[in-house]
């Protein structure tokens, strides 16, 4: 009986740690990618795309809504996948580097497209591990 729990309540710290660490992250990453737009403005980089304006506070709020949709697939993976933080790393890497087609095909100046991929590998760098050591090896319950 004793070995049936242990997997469940390891499982369930993991999943605490992520909620209690991912959301951390989140906020330093938005912090961190809105510092990098403020250099960046600050060096005289436009920052636009299509001939509009991308506010400072627009990187800080796009950190947020994408790391929060990946603190949910994190949660989701640290109870249905069968090697979490492998999955979850792989994943995220990809869809970083994704990220960047985007930001690198812009209507834009290459000072932008630098920032704008900068800002992807600052939060990449931030979130990614911070998730990644919240959750399991394998899953405890396979």
């Amino acid at each position: 009986m004793t070995t049936t729990s242990v997997p469940h309540e390891r499982s369930a710290r993991t999943t605490r740690s992520l909620w209690r660490s991912g959301p951390l992250a989140i906020v330093v990453a938005a912090a961190a990618t809105a510092l990098v737009a403020a250099i960046a403005r600050a060096a005289d980089v436009p920052l636009t795309v299509d001939g509009e304006r991308i506010p400072v506070s627009g990187f800080a709020t796009m950190t947020v809504l994408v790391s929060s949709i990946g603190l949910l697939y994190a949660g989701a993976l640290a109870r249905w996948a069968r090697h979490p933080r492998a999955t979850f790393a792989w994943t995220a890497v990809a869809l970083t580097i994704a990220s960047f087609v985007p930001s690198l095909t812009a209507d834009t100046d290459t000072a932008t497209r630098l920032v704008l991929v900068t800002t992807h590998l600052v939060a990449a760098a931030i979130v990614i591990p911070a998730f990644a050591r919240s959750l399991p090896d394998r899953h405890l319950n396979r």
